[in-house]
């Protein structure tokens, strides 16, 4: 099994924070999202995974730090690790197709903005499943239409009427990954854009039409990265279920001083909390110090340094200074406020 992950843009939305770091390498309740996704997918098809492809932008921002640390992702499950570059924004289909030569076999394809939870097993009967979760405003999305089978006959893009409210969530599984291969390549071929882009859709709209068997997979927990505002509420729910199913969020590393803490929280290798009161829904980074702070709801990540805060619904990127009585606050890498 496979897992191809296009991840070539640049997050624009998630700014500042993206402005230094793609975002689905933006830590979540201590762990990137695409390394998040990559777990998470590892253990819903429930097979070996022998190859990880990333699709990547241009060098200038996915330098060689970052196809280091998604090689490390590929390896930490097992698997070999394949960088490919998708040097001009041309859609999802052409993302795809930048990883041609690992498009072989069973496969995942998972657009890296995205987090879930997911219990249901790959139905061996299907060519292919499309992940999807259940919606309350279904024309605000792209959705699957279904026949009295539960088949998928038709993807409908922000349907006026109501098709379905099953949501495509941008994760799909094939398997025999090379039949979209060649259907895109059509697409590609017969220069079929959108907006001057190649999407998904229009290949596997073809292998429908040939007769491909698409059953919808529905996930639990569909949960986004777009903006400030949904990171801080997705960090808040993965919390939740790491404290659920027991996993370790306090390294045994971190230093806490006189701190009251209010679980779920994430506190990272070598942070330092004096005089703190923390949580609930807080995820700090590694090397980071606060001191004499008050702090919920709030996201810090890697060697900042907080202090004399009362901080709620705050998002704080790498290397920051702040010192001072703001709330709701929203600060880039190498900010100092002081």
């Amino acid at each position: 099994m496979k897992i191809i992950v296009p991840m070539a843009g640049r997050g624009s939305r998630l700014r500042p924070h993206t402005l230094t770091i793609p975002k689905p390498l933006v830590p979540v309740a201590g762990v990137p999202i695409v390394e998040q996704l990559v777990r998470d997918i590892a253990r819903v098809v429930n097979q070996p995974i022998n190859e990880v492809a990333f699709v990547i932008g241009d060098p200038a921002f996915f330098g060689d730090e970052i196809v280091e640390q998604l090689l490390k992702i590929a390896s930490d499950i097992g698997a070999k690790g394949t960088i490919y570059r998708q040097l001009n924004p041309l859609g999802t289909g052409h993302a795809i197709m930048c990883a041609a030569d690992s498009l072989s076999g069973p496969a995942v394809v998972a657009y890296a903005d995205t987090l879930i939870r997911a219990k249901f097993a790959l139905n061996p009967e299907a060519d292919s499943i499309i992940w999807v979760k259940k919606v309350e405003s279904p024309e605000a999305y792209g959705v699957v239409k279904l026949d009295e089978k539960g088949v998928i006959t038709e993807l409908v893009e922000k349907p006026n009427k109501f098709v379905s409210d099953l949501a495509v969530i941008g994760i799909y599984y094939f398997k025999k990954i090379e039949k979209l291969k060649e259907a895109l390549q059509t697409v590609i071929d017969e220069k079929l854009t959108h907006g001057g882009e190649y999407q998904i859709n229009d290949g596997i709209k073809r292998l429908m039409a040939a007769g491909d068997l698409f059953l919808p997979g529905e996930v639990d927990e569909w949960m986004d990265c777009g903006n400030k505002e949904i990171t801080l509420e997705t960090n808040t729910k993965m919390l939740g279920f790491l404290e659920a199913e027991g996993k370790e969020l306090i390294h045994s590393s971190a230093v806490l001083e006189n701190t009251t803490l209010i679980p779920p929280c994430y506190i990272g290798p070598n942070v330092r909390l004096n005089n703190v009161t923390i949580g609930p829904a807080v995820s700090v980074g590694s090397g980071t110090v606060i001191e004499n702070t008050t702090l919920s709801h709030s996201l810090i990540q890697k060697n900042s340094h907080i202090s004399n805060a009362i901080l709620k619904d705050a998002m704080i990127g790498n290397q920051v200074v702040f010192d001072g009585q703001f709330t709701k606050i929203s600060l880039g890498d190498y900010t100092e406020m002081k």
